[in-house]
């Protein structure tokens, strides 16, 4: 399974940007697809995840904020992320994890598949 992100960009704090990833092809069973950011010098950092049946999940620093979602159909999960700030600038990963669950969510091990990453630039 091959995951393409896109959608990342410059925009000023307080501005919009939403993200996209597409996942080459279609999972056996149900899986969680998430949102993961590392900025310079950090750790990847758990961002938000939707589960198959569409419970989503989010860091406490994103919260009201972003909004994750999917479409099932299309193998697609989508980031929306208003209100940015400074602070969010960071590579955005997109994964996908067949056996994440309540207690492993936010590790990057629960995860089987990353995409490429794109960059979002946040200027105050």
């Amino acid at each position: 399974v091959q995951l393409q992100a896109s959608g990342g960009g410059l925009v000023q704090a307080g501005g919009s940007l939403r993200l996209s990833c597409a996942a080459s092809e279609r999972t056996g069973g149900s899986y969680a697809m998430g949102w993961f950011r590392q900025a310079p010098g950090k750790e990847r950092e758990f961002v938000a995840t939707v589960r198959y049946s569409g419970t989503t999940y989010y860091a406490d620093s994103v919260k009201g904020r972003f909004t994750i979602s999917r479409d099932n159909a299309k193998n697609t999960v989508y980031l929306q992320m208003n209100s940015l700030k400074p602070e969010d600038t960071a590579v955005y990963y997109c994964a996908l994890g067949r056996g994440v669950i309540m207690s492993n969510l936010r590790n990057v091990a629960a995860y089987d598949y990353w995409g490429q990453g794109t960059l979002v630039t946040v200027s105050s």
